[in-house]
C-alpha cells in the first residue's frame, strides 16, 4: 500500500497535546506527528530508540545531566534505557520515528499523558 500526505495537512488535522498520531508504518517502524506544550513526565524505553524532529516551534529533551534545546529541523535520537522527558514552553509540532506500538511514556503509565496506541489520522 503506498501512503503519502503532506505533513502540514497531518498536523493541522488535530489540536491536542501529547496524543501522537501514525502517518506512516514501514518497517516495523512508525511515524507519528504529536503537538506538545508543556512538560512532560519522566520515562525510558527499556527496548528502543526512539528519534524526535522538530517540525515547528521550540522543543527540547531533558535528561538528568543536560538539556537539549531544538527547533525547526534540529533531531535527537534517544538512546534505549535513557531517562527522559520532553518539554515545549509554547505549542511545537515535532515528528517522532519509533518501533510500532510503543507506549508513548514508556515504562510509566500516566492517567494524563498516556496516550491510546495506533492512532492513525
Amino acid at each position: 500500500m503506498i501512503q503519502q500526505g503532506t505533513i502540514a495537512n497531518k498536523f493541522s488535522a488535530f489540536s491536542e497535546h501529547w496524543r501522537p498520531k501514525v502517518i506512516a508504518s514501514l518497517n516495523g517502524q512508525e511515524l507519528k506527528v504529536v503537538k506538545v506544550q508543556g512538560v512532560f513526565p519522566w520515562h525510558l524505553h527499556e527496548d528502543c530508540e526512539e528519534m524526535f524532529l522538530v517540525w515547528k516551534g521550540r522543543f527540547r529533551v531533558e535528561f538528568r545531566d543536560h538539556v537539549v534545546e531544538m527547533g525547526p529541523g534540529d533531531y535527537i535520537v534517544v538512546p534505549r534505557g535513557i531517562e527522559h522527558r520532553t518539554a515545549a514552553d509554547e505549542e511545537a509540532e515535532v515528528m517522532i520515528f519509533e518501533p510500532a506500538e510503543v507506549r508513548n511514556t514508556g515504562n510509566v503509565l500516566d492517567d494524563t499523558f498516556t496516550a491510546p496506541q495506533g492512532v492513525k489520522i
